[in-house]
């Protein structure tokens, strides 16, 4: 199928209302700008699940947070951040990309430079809170500029790019954390992201265009309200699951259920509103519906293993918070190299035979984690990182072409929040649940073995192999016989766990094999995603 070039493509037709040719032309350097604040938003992520053993750890080396403490430190900013999409996504196609960007960007500064000097684990999940509240703002406005400044035929190239971005972030922040930490304190992990932010926004302002909906709706508050309540209290209820070993206690029953129950009513809401915060509609076309449950899918299972991947590396291997994040560069590389390419692959394949080899090859990866004993050699860990990250990079670039070319450019931060809703909400469940049966599970296989620890310490000393470790030392030589069956427990907890994360990807790939559509027939009559702009010829999407 013939690309036509887009400045032919622009010359041909009047240019869509809000791509200037001033801003076509310097359209690559915008990009590489929005790449930058995307760069901040991943990095942190990355970054600290490199920092979990370290911020584990008693003061004055951490700050002694608990496996749940450690989980919320993650989830208060994913939760936030998810909930907030929606309606930071309508502020930026009401009132301008460009300012809701800015202003993001600057609270994610503020709240790093808070998290930074947190005195206990209480303020850390506040703050971190703060960071999610401004990365809501900055994550959906860079695909919604993205979207408003290159040309249809040139997105999916653009967004490619962009994914790749996300590889380099995962790169750059386990590394990055472990020099910081291996010469400063931990809250030098969020501290090295104010002088990012100063730059990021410097050039933002210098360079990105604003862009807006010329017929934008109302905010809606409720929904969004229901939205972030819905999700705080079902979290809540499964790693507070987590914590007692157990699902069928009230507290956590309780908010399990009301979480469901009041996500139920959001949904029921959104369905009768006249200015929905999500509109409910797209989803009925199972293209759609595909995609975004894609992209939920394979985040939930890839969340909940980087979280525990670290412990192992760390804790249960002995490699230090650097080694560790240069363990981690195969999978970032992969994603790097294969995510700007994946739509050549999908013109040839079509993207239901690329989603699920994609989400088939991160399935092997993360089963291949049920096998990996406390000697498994370096490159077979290194093989498995690869493959995650070259599946990863052929499901999110043609899953995430296909929700944004769905919805108009003037809907641009609409289809970016649905977007990076269901990514967030799938890593943020993915962390809890997962994280819950990695507690679950070690506290379990430990139990046994921690009778002769003082009835003081026994509670503790289960909560997680970090926790059992610190206890041993504390001990001494009594405490010495904790060590290895902390150690064969902890491997028994991943392995479970693993199988777990491959189901979850292989259940994805049912999902995509199912209801993505197939290879495009050739020619310019190929089919579109359903209400893309008529000037939309490539099939990329799909």
């Amino acid at each position: 199928m013939s690309q036509p070039s887009p400045v032919s493509a622009a010359s041909a037709a009047p240019r869509t209302p809000g791509v200037p040719e001033a801003v076509h032309r310097r359209r690559w350097a915008i990009l590489g700008v929005l790449m930058l604040s995307l760069l901040i938003v991943v990095l942190d992520n990355s970054i600290l699940n490199v920092a979990v053993k370290t911020i584990a750890s008693p003061a004055p080396t951490g700050i002694g947070a608990t496996q749940s403490e450690l989980e919320w430190s993650i989830n208060s900013y994913t939760l936030v951040f998810a909930g907030l999409l929606f309606t930071s996504g309508l502020l930026g196609d009401r009132l301008g990309r460009k300012k809701v960007l800015l202003f993001g960007i600057t609270v994610f500064g503020v709240g790093s430079a808070l998290a930074a000097f947190s005195g206990g684990p209480g303020e850390l999940i506040a703050y971190r809170a703060v960071m999610g509240f401004g990365a809501a703002f900055v994550m959906p406005a860079t695909l919604a500029v993205l979207m408003n400044v290159f040309e249809r035929n040139e997105q999916p190239k653009a967004i490619g790019i962009w994914a790749g971005g996300v590889g380099l972030a995962i790169a750059v922040g386990p590394i990055t954390g472990g020099v910081l930490l291996e010469h400063f304190w931990w809250g030098s992990i969020f501290l090295v992201n104010v002088p990012v932010v100063l730059l990021a926004f410097a050039l933002m302002a210098w360079l990105v265009p604003d862009s807006k909906d010329p017929k934008p709706g109302r905010i809606d508050l409720p929904g969004v309200l229901l939205s972030v309540l819905g999700l705080v209290l079902l979290v809540y209820g499964i790693i507070r699951g987590g914590e007692l070993a157990s699902f069928t206690d009230v507290s956590v029953l309780l908010p399990a259920l009301a979480g469901l129950a009041v996500l139920v009513g959001f949904v029921l809401y959104e369905k009768r509103s006249d200015h929905p915060a999500l509109d409910v509609s797209s989803f009925r076309k199972p293209a759609f519906s595909a995609a975004v449950a894609a992209i939920a899918l394979v985040f939930f299972a890839l969340m909940g293993v980087t979280f525990f991947s670290a412990f192992y590396l760390q804790s249960v291997r002995g490699y230090s918070a650097l080694d560790s994040g240069l363990l981690i560069l195969p999978l970032a590389i992969a994603q790097m190299v294969f995510a700007p390419r994946a739509r050549f692959v999908v013109e040839r394949f079509g993207a239901r035979a690329v989603c699920t080899a994609g989400m088939l090859a991160v399935a092997l990866g993360l089963g291949a984690f049920a096998f990996f004993e406390a000697d498994t050699p370096v490159w077979v860990l290194e093989v498995v990182f690869f493959l995650q990250g070259a599946g990863m990079a052929h499901i999110m670039t043609p899953v995430t072409v296909s929700v944004m070319q769905s919805l108009p450019r003037e809907r641009a931060g609409s289809g970016s929040a649905i977007n990076n809703t269901f990514r967030q909400v799938g890593g943020a469940l993915g962390v809890a649940v997962l994280g819950s049966v990695l507690s679950s599970t070690y506290r379990g296989e430990i139990e046994g073995h921690l009778g002769a620890v003082p009835a003081g310490l026994r509670e503790a000393a289960g909560e997680s192999v970090e926790a059992t470790l610190a206890v041993a030392e504390k001990l001494g030589p009594s405490g010495r016989g904790l060590v290895a069956p902390a150690y064969d427990a902890f491997l028994d907890a991943m392995h479970v766990t693993a199988i777990g994360s491959a189901a979850v990807a292989v259940l994805g790939a049912v999902v995509v094999a199912l209801f993505l559509p197939g290879r495009p027939p050739a020619g310019p009559e190929g089919p579109t995603v359903e209400d893309a702009p008529a000037e939309a010829g490539e099939s990329v999407a799909k």
